[in-house]
């Protein structure tokens, strides 16, 4: 058969359901063959848009997301996707076109190199030069994206390796020397964290993105119990423990709550889960868990001591090794230490000055959760995405996806998107900054064609916020280049433009209202355009360089 439909055909044995991407020249073939399959392909407006909704997809759903581009721009276009992907470890795979490959390396139109410009922010890429591979290449991307750490995979596909006949012969097991992700974890290692656990008298966990990845929230939630020991998550790791368990603390770090950050500061023992102590988690890292032995348990060695020092090393998978260490340890009271982090937690809960009649973004958020605490949330970057991991208490894994690494603007409506494609009876809402939401506003139109009914939640200051915040409080308030000046622009008119539903909220009484009427909404996006009070700021806050109980907070 025509190598383009061994190739759609072998995405049918993967059980790929849906492709998010853009045609082009390069990859007309391919298209060509997708025609004839059952495979649904959601025609994005820019293909950036393309492989942040595979993304969407593969974080809401756990199976790996799919995006096609063609050639030259179209390829350029996804890299912000795939380093988006490569930073969070999310398993998607993307498929370029490229020209024939009696032109490659000569400048003809629409090139470029694509496997040279993402081979630092792929897990692997491929150039596919024999067409006879082309099966197997898909096979082992399709691998390599979802075992061990995820990551994303690039395949290029020549225009002319897709249009010659080959023989279809899909493998149904992939051997690939050199790559052999350990998942076990070793016994001797997790003997001597469990001695270290129960000796320790302030015990703490860290959940990152890598316990909702390897499918172990379950198993988290036991170790703590077992412990027991209070647990904070990374940005990453929001929904690996229901936030509403007495154990839980929030997330940690720069805006994360100030009871979590001075649990971990006076902790004796972190056992940090799958989680790589970014920046943003650890402030100033000479500083971090001071009186603290640490136990790192992570699938990627190359994690464990890049950042922070580490007692005690588990290389493995969370769903493996959490319920073997849960096994050989004992309930052990630790009344002293609950009792003390109890007191943080009252003495310093969230709060925001509520009391005025003024919009506030803290008040939107609570009122989502409240209406809505089941909605699959994604969100955009900046003060609304801190605001969102503040405020919308998660309860289940895989229900907040948000841009965490590389911190994407323009990322969180088309991650909701493909959340919403995965589960398309589910309700997903966009907390989104104007700033952000404007990156990718064009797939308003994608939501319309495919009745594709996101709920996209505009907290509109009409500031880049998050980096005026930082010229208020560190560069005296010189607000360069961060005003909007969108007065006169109107959400509600682009939704309605588009042939989606748009509303514009100013008043805090209008707020559950026009949150009602949007949840009812089934068949097209609609966009709430809240008027928020424009100089909020996110707090708690830790400056950056600074510990992470070095702690500016608001007087309310």
């Amino acid at each position: 058969m025509r190598a383009a439909d061994a190739f759609i055909k072998a995405l049918e044995k993967e059980g790929v359901k849906h492709i998010f991407g853009i045609p082009g020249g390069a990859i007309i073939e391919v298209y060509d063959a997708l025609w004839d399959s059952d495979i649904s392909h959601v025609l994005t407006r820019h293909e950036q848009a393309a492989v942040h909704a595979a993304d969407g997809y593969a974080r809401a759903s756990g199976k790996v997301g799919v995006a096609f581009a063609t050639s030259g721009p179209g390829a350029t276009n996804t890299v912000t996707g795939i380093v988006n992907a490569y930073m969070d470890s999310s398993p998607v795979v993307v498929f370029t076109g490229q020209v024939p490959r009696s032109l490659i390396g000569f400048d003809a139109f629409q090139e470029a190199d694509i496997t040279g410009i993402t081979m630092p922010a792929t897990k692997h890429n491929y150039l596919v030069t024999d067409p006879e591979s082309l099966t197997d290449v898909v096979k082992e991307a399709f691998y390599i994206a979802s075992t061990g750490r995820p990551g994303p995979v690039l395949i290029d596909l020549p225009k002319d390796v897709t249009m010659v006949d080959v023989e279809f012969n899909y493998s149904k097991k992939v051997s690939l020397m050199g790559y052999n992700p350990r998942i076990a974890g070793h016994p001797k290692q997790i003997k001597k964290a469990a001695e270290l656990i129960m000796k320790s008298e302030r015990p703490v966990i860290i959940a990152g993105g890598g316990v909702i990845l390897s499918n172990a929230s379950k198993e988290l939630v036991k170790l703590a119990e077992t412990i027991p020991a209070f647990v904070v998550t990374t940005l990453m790791g929001k929904g690996s423990i229901p936030e509403t368990h007495h154990l839980s603390l929030g997330f940690i770090g720069m805006h994360g709550t100030k009871y979590g950050n001075y649990t971990v500061t006076e902790s004796d023992l972190v056992i940090a889960i799958g989680c790589r102590f970014s920046d943003r988690t650890t402030g100033k890292v000479a500083s971090f868990a001071p009186y603290a032995k640490i136990i790192h348990i992570d699938i990627d060695a190359a994690e464990i001591g890049k950042n922070v020092r580490v007692d005690v090393p588990i290389v493995g998978s969370a769903k493996q090794i959490l319920p073997k260490l849960t096994s050989i340890i004992e309930y052990k009271k630790r009344k002293e230490w609950g009792d003390r982090v109890t007191g943080w937690r009252k003495a310093y809960p969230l709060k925001y000055k509520n009391d005025d009649g003024k919009l506030r973004p803290q008040y939107v958020i609570e009122k989502i959760y409240e209406l809505m605490p089941d909605a699959i949330v994604t969100t955009e970057v900046g003060q609304n995405q801190m605001w969102a991991a503040q405020y919308f208490r998660t309860s289940y894994p895989r229900q907040f996806i948000s841009s965490g690494g590389l911190g994407t603007m323009g990322f969180g409506f088309p991650a909701a998107m493909g959340a919403q494609v995965a589960f398309p009876d589910r309700t997903v809402v966009d907390i989104a900054g104007d700033g952000s939401f404007q990156m990718n506003i064009q797939e308003l139109a994608t939501c319309v064609d495919y009745r594709i009914p996101v709920k996209i939640c505009v907290l509109n200051n009409m500031f880049l916020g998050m980096v005026r915040q930082w010229q208020e409080l560190f560069y005296d308030e010189r607000y360069s280049a961060t005003c909007l000046r969108c007065k006169e622009m109107s959400f509600e008119k682009i939704a309605e433009g588009f042939g989606g539903v748009g509303m514009t909220v100013e008043k805090v009484s209008e707020v559950e209202d026009a949150l009602k009427e949007a949840f009812k909404i089934d068949d097209v996006p609609v966009v709430i355009d809240f008027r928020v009070e424009r100089l909020e700021n996110v707090y708690p806050m830790v400056p950056a360089g600074a510990a992470l109980n070095e702690i500016i907070d608001e007087e309310v």
